[in-house]
């Protein structure tokens, strides 16, 4: 029996069809934007393969959007098809039912399935990758790390595959506060895979978290190799860049970035939107005049109020239905989330905590009533992890509490958070904690001169 890049056993007996699938492997690993013409080419080379339906199933899963849910069932359909046919390996049958695990509105146990192909064969890069990206969307940091760790020896430098399993290593390192490991395991990883943006951006990650934004900035400028290649994941790395700017006061820049990079191609896919209103919200509590900006992302996200496949994109879609002030689609939307709450599996638990309460606090800031805002928010705050993605992403959703807080008055409780998000990076105090504990600071002070006047 063949084995792939991975170094797994493969039901694969045409060397074309399997040329096809080490290039889906290695367009996964690499974010590459060729990764579908690989898949297409491989489908129809080896249409009784069952991996390769169940990998374009999970794919369309994981873009998290109501109307991937129909071609990812007609993938699972076709699996099934293939399975039926016999040879499939163990490895090959457990993706079938990772696929299936998530259909059934269980991706946790699609996790599961992916670490039994883990057991199989450690060396399986792919399938710590999928197991890495569900984790991502689910929140699961610990898991992440839990993983990577796991199959870590069974991917020397010999390993064709070594440097992404590195960039991996070093965004859940990062995830869970080891900001030195991940910045040296992501360039180390650079140095075996190129390509891999993964890894580029955990170091990116370090450096925002971490207040380095001259070394972030230079990163991503020095290492244009391993993102020029990417699919829409390149405009998350310019968000990245556009972040470190913003960090350092260079609104122009934000701006341009903005326009030129980051909502150059203005798609609906979820990742690409939520770059672009986080981004947004961010200039706009800090009193920068986005422009009709707004505009294009809120005619989209009213198209999505009713979407309900994933937690963190809702809310994004929230921030530009509040940014572009649309209380009906806000209001929609809210309900939309209350009712996803009560759907039954993992999402639906994601939905009911954080997502209930963020999507209220988020519906009372647009309406300016901030002590309401600031409340839901900080009861939902301890939750903002299971939302997915990242700790920078999810930022945008902290700040937003924070501001509530000041903007309601409370600020004592606004300034516990301030120093409880500056610990969570190593107590590096980026320009937004320091705008504020000063802004804390002058109330303060002239609340006690109102007093002592008195």
């Amino acid at each position: 029996m063949n084995t792939d890049i991975c170094s797994c056993e493969i039901s694969l007996s045409d060397r074309d069809a399997l040329d096809a699938w080490n290039g889906v492997v290695l367009g996964v690993l690499s974010h590459g934007q060729v990764t579908g013409e690989h898949l297409t080419r491989l489908i129809s080379l080896a249409p009784d393969f069952a991996m390769g339906h169940a990998m374009k199933g999970l794919a369309c899963l994981m873009l998290g959007r109501n109307e991937m849910v129909a071609p990812a069932h007609a993938a699972n359909l076709e699996a099934q098809r293939a399975l039926k046919l016999g040879g499939a390996t163990r490895r090959e049958r457990l993706w079938c039912e990772a696929l299936q695990n998530w259909l059934d509105r269980k991706p946790s146990q699609s996790i599961a399935r992916m670490e039994e192909t883990l057991v199989l064969n450690r060396a399986d890069t792919i399938s710590m990758k999928l197991s890495h990206g569900i984790r991502f969307m689910l929140g699961d940091n610990f898991g992440m790390l839990r993983s990577v760790e796991r199959v870590l020896d069974a991917h020397g430098a010999e390993h064709p595959l070594f440097g992404y399993v590195l960039g991996c290593r070093a965004f859940a390192l990062e995830e869970t506060g080891d900001y030195q490991a991940a910045e040296r395991a992501g360039l180390q990883g650079l140095q075996y895979a190129k390509d891999d943006a993964w890894g580029l951006h955990a170091v990116a990650h370090v450096y925002d978290m971490t207040h380095q934004t001259h070394s972030g900035i230079d990163l991503i400028d020095r290492n244009a190799d391993a993102w020029g290649h990417c699919n829409n994941f390149r405009f998350h790395v310019w968000w990245h860049k556009a972040l470190l700017h913003l960090d350092q006061g260079e609104i122009d820049a934000v701006l341009d970035l903005y326009d030129t990079k980051v909502r150059d191609d203005r798609t609906d896919d979820y990742r690409d939107f939520s770059n672009a209103s986080s981004l947004l919200m961010r200039l706009e509590l800090e009193g920068v005049d986005v422009g009709d900006r707004w505009t294009e992302l809120a005619n989209l996200a009213e198209s999505r109020t009713e979407d309900g496949s994933l937690t963190f994109a809702d809310m994004h879609y929230m921030l530009a239905l509040i940014g572009d002030t649309r209380p009906d689609a806000v209001a929609r939307i809210t309900l939309s989330v209350a009712r996803n709450a009560n759907q039954g599996g993992d999402m639906s638990d994601v939905m009911r905590a954080p997502g209930v309460g963020t999507a209220q606090g988020l519906a009372a800031f647009g309406e300016a009533q901030y002590d309401t805002a600031f409340s839901h928010l900080k009861a939902a705050r301890p939750h903002f992890q299971s939302m997915g993605g990242s700790h920078a992403q999810r930022d945008v959703f902290e700040r937003l509490t924070i501001e509530a807080g000041l903007r309601a008055g409370r600020l004592v409780e606004a300034e516990t958070l301030i120093r409880a998000r500056s610990a969570m990076r190593n107590g590096a105090e980026d320009a937004f904690a320091a705008s504020r504990l000063a802004q804390i600071a002058e109330l303060q002070s002239f609340s006690a001169s109102s007093t002592a006047a008195e």
